[in-house]
């Protein structure tokens, strides 16, 4: 148990690295946070940034979650991998390094699950593309990726309650995550539909 411990307050920590807050940092840029949906996120820094920037900083998420998914599996119980997920995502979306105000952890998630269940990963790129395309609201596809991803973290343990409690629990967390996206597209339905 030790162990687990040790790597999911690692995987936080790995986590409260925000490539984003630190991209900007570094070129003289104002805080991702403070522009747009707040969020300092892939999204956050394709609409300040540009493509360029906003696929290196997917990168550098994707490529970190991957690290933390590799010393998981190297040190943990399988069943247990998926917390490690988690706590990465908690530690994206408030990190102790940057005032517990981050991203919404989605890259990450998918970065993580990516190296445990491939197939997985995969299927969440290819849903959260369709969805996109169909309703064209980011986040909303978001969702759907991350229950794919939720689902493939804890079917290979044939959904032990560790597993299961660790995907469920990430899954609400980047729902969470989200509650300004809702509320915002909630808002601006309830003014369309009363014009």
């Amino acid at each position: 148990m030790e162990r687990i411990i040790l790597i999911c307050f690692l995987a936080y920590l790995a986590g409260s690295v925000n490539f984003a807050i630190l991209f900007f940092k570094i070129t003289g840029r104002a805080d991702p946070r403070l522009s747009f949906s707040g969020n300092a996120g892939t999204t956050n820094v394709y609409r300040l940034a540009g493509m360029p920037w906003a696929v290196l900083v997917f990168a550098l998420d994707i490529g970190r979650a991957v690290a933390v998914a590799a010393l998981a599996m190297h040190f943990i119980n399988g069943e247990w991998l998926a917390w490690a997920g988690f706590f990465l995502v908690l530690g994206n979306s408030f990190p102790c390094f940057h005032g517990f105000r981050g991203g919404k952890g989605v890259a990450n998630y998918l970065g993580f699950t990516m190296l445990i269940a491939p197939w997985a990963a995969l299927l969440a790129a290819l849903i959260w593309v369709l969805i996109y395309w169909v309703k064209r609201v980011p986040f909303i596809a978001s969702f759907f990726m991350v229950a794919t991803l939720s689902i493939g973290l804890a079917e290979p343990f044939l959904w032990a309650l560790s597993a299961t409690t660790g995907a469920l629990a990430a899954f609400a967390l980047i729902i969470f995550n989200h509650r300004t996206n809702m509320a915002r597209l909630w808002k601006d339905r309830q003014v369309s539909s009363s014009t």
